[in-house]
């Protein structure tokens, strides 16, 4: 396993503000987002929004991948590459984003219901959301990264019946977008790396209305459900503490966000 790097205050602070720009930056995208508007115009919008804060898109051009945003509709997993594709009454968009800014990345994700989606796709994505709190209330010193996976797992597979995606995990976060520990969301308790104090994770359960599978795309970067049905993908990036994680980014800026836009629906809460 490549080595494991805990992070100081100071550089837990520099993370945060990363993940925040994130943040802001869903929200500035979720004011955007109604039917007809592009993949290709909101991803210009980010970049533009992220440069003028003096930071740089944390995506683009990391391993070669062309875009800003992340932007995966449907039963688009992950890695959905923005197109000139006008978003549809009914689609569901996940949004993710990272930037590098002050020699730290932030990562976060989000999506986002436009217009009139199906009630089973509206508890997809609700069951998704309360996924990812279950696996940061586990996301403590003394616990096991195994402990985060089997919270994501019983509850969306075990509970539910999604199909819990294997082949994409989260990860470590610091001075690089992906570091050690890979984050599955999957696993058994009490197994895996110790969570310790200072490790700072992005969080991101990728949930399936139907089964797990996955595919990949021509383009070598867009994942989808094999069988074609949506998938769900919210995320956090958050910092193991003794008895609480602690988030460091902020998904409520993104929720007012949607409180203001008529044309997308709020995602239920479980909690």
């Amino acid at each position: 396993m490549s080595q494991i790097y805990y992070k100081t205050a100071e550089e837990v602070e520099k993370i945060r503000k990363s993940c925040l720009l994130v943040c802001k930056t869903l929200a500035h995208v979720a004011g955007l987002l109604k039917p007809g508007v592009s993949g290709t115009k909101l991803d210009e919008a980010a970049e533009e929004f992220i440069l003028d804060h003096g930071a740089k898109p944390g995506f683009k051009g990391y391993h070669g991948f062309p875009a800003t945003l992340c932007i995966s509709v449907n039963d688009v997993v992950v890695h959905g590459i923005p197109s000139d594709d006008e978003m549809q009454p009914g689609d569901i968009v996940s949004i993710d984003c990272g930037v590098y800014w002050d020699e730290f990345y932030g990562d976060a994700a989000y999506t986002f219901p436009i217009g009139d989606v199906p009630d089973e796709v509206l508890e997809l994505m609700s069951v998704t959301n309360e996924c990812l709190y279950r696996a940061i209330d586990n996301a403590i010193s003394g616990n096991r990264i195994g402990d985060i996976g089997y919270a994501v797992q019983s509850y969306a597979e075990g509970e539910h019946g999604y199909g819990v995606v294997r082949e994409l995990v989260g990860h470590g976060l610091g001075r690089n977008l992906h570091e050690s520990p890979e984050v599955p969301n999957f696993g058994k308790r009490g197994r895996g790396p110790l969570l310790k104090d200072g490790l700072v994770i992005a969080i991101e359960p990728m949930i399936n209305l139907g089964k797990k599978s996955v595919t990949q795309g021509k383009d070598g970067w867009t994942i989808r459900a094999r069988d074609g049905k949506p998938s769900a993908h919210f995320e956090h990036s958050v910092v193991v503490r003794h008895n609480q994680a602690d988030i460091l980014s902020d998904h409520l800026v993104i929720e007012e966000a949607i409180k203001n836009n008529p044309e997308i629906k709020e995602v239920s809460k479980k909690r």
